[in-house]
């Protein structure tokens, strides 16, 4: 059982403070991403669990040991860094099996595990080869290997697929996802890209300038983001959010984006929303679409087509209403142009409101 725990974790460089007080668990076994923009702090807490980066306040445990004070090779821990730092003079065999050479592990003991390593990673054929013979992809495999051949109580990984072209990152995200269901280790991921963050946790925490923002699975912060950066930050393309106001008329409520447009919503009783305010309203990309017969005529608007972003399976049109645009989806074989007039749909039972002052979300349904 391996579990990892920030107690008010602070870093500073200086007197500047990087990591402001972060709380979080990691459970055991758990697959565990860190995303958020360039900047967030995300490395550094890895950083901080490899014993790389001093704390400046706070605690890590590791199964309630403290481990601040703990060297960084007596943590249990192995690192995939992002540029494999692998040694060019030594074979595959070698790369992987040199840490264990420095902890005097026995000979025997090294061949078994590296050669049980290299079955689970498709790496038995190369394991006399250097790292100028290997593809990007195999040296990322090696690198991984080598981590895996310690057997860590927890995989730390930073960013290790930045570096890799677009196919072989899908290749490696589906290999790095079924390495963790054969191991069922803890693992610690860092990225910047959300697309990989959704497809590899069990849980993410999206980072903002060195604070958490919002902690869940993948679908929970898809479905329920807590704030306008994480509604704007998971997602492809990016939710919607424009800026609008609440106005009640009657029983019912609209979003008023100019003198032109107002949406009629579903009731808003129960939420925390006043006639007259600024809100941002923010609905994901399917679910807006060319209207059809079916749709609720009060949800149906006429735009212009701006922009078309044919990707084969589905095309993504930026539809002006009036001073607004709006990213909307339709099949991939329905052809539109830009200039099109159009009538899309909204659906609106998938709609977020979010505080413009606060960013903070005051209105969810679905």
């Amino acid at each position: 059982m391996t579990e990892l725990k920030f107690n008010n974790v602070i870093k500073r460089y200086g007197k500047t403070e990087v990591v402001h007080g972060i709380d979080l668990e990691v459970k055991n076994k758990e697959f565990l991403v860190l995303v958020g923009p360039s900047g967030c702090g995300k490395s550094t807490l890895l950083r901080m669990i490899a014993g790389l980066e001093e704390i400046s306040e706070g605690t890590i445990s590791i199964d309630n040991q403290v481990i601040n004070d703990v060297a960084p090779k007596d943590r249990g821990l192995a690192m995939v860094f992002q540029n494999y730092a692998l040694y060019p003079h030594m074979s595959v065999y070698e790369n992987m099996a040199f840490g264990l050479k420095q902890l005097k592990t026995p000979k025997e003991e090294i061949q078994q595990r590296v050669e049980e390593v290299a079955e689970i990673l498709g790496l038995e054929d190369l394991l006399q080869r250097r790292p100028h013979e290997l593809s990007g992809g195999q040296r990322q495999r090696v690198a991984m290997g080598r981590a895996m051949v310690r057997k860590p109580d927890i995989f730390l990984f930073d960013e290790p697929l930045s570096n890799l072209d677009a196919k072989l990152r899908i290749q490696m995200r589906a290999e790095i996802k079924m390495l963790h269901q054969r191991v069922q280790s803890t693992m610690v991921y860092v990225t910047h890209d959300q697309v990989e963050a959704m497809t590899l946790a069990d849980r993410i925490v999206v980072l903002k300038d060195g604070y958490i923002e919002q902690v869940g699975t993948p679908l929970e912060l898809f479905l329920k983001p807590v704030n306008i950066f994480v509604a704007g930050f998971i997602g492809t393309p990016p939710m919607n959010l424009v800026p609008c106001t609440i106005k009640s008329e009657g029983e019912k409520d609209y979003l008023y984006f100019d003198d032109s447009i107002r949406i009629p919503v579903p009731p808003l009783s129960g939420a925390e929303i006043t006639d007259g305010q600024k809100v941002v309203m923010g609905i994901r990309t399917e679910e807006i679409s060319i209207a059809t017969e079916t749709d609720r005529p009060e949800w149906v608007f006429s735009g212009t087509v701006k922009v078309v972003e044919p990707l084969g399976n589905e095309n993504h049109l930026y539809v002006e209403l009036g001073a607004v645009t709006f990213v909307a989806r339709c099949e991939g074989r329905r052809i539109i142009k830009s200039g099109d007039k159009i009538d899309i749909a909204f659906n609106l039972e998938q709609l977020h409101i979010f505080d413009e002052e606060t960013t903070k979300v005051v209105y969810q349904n679905g």
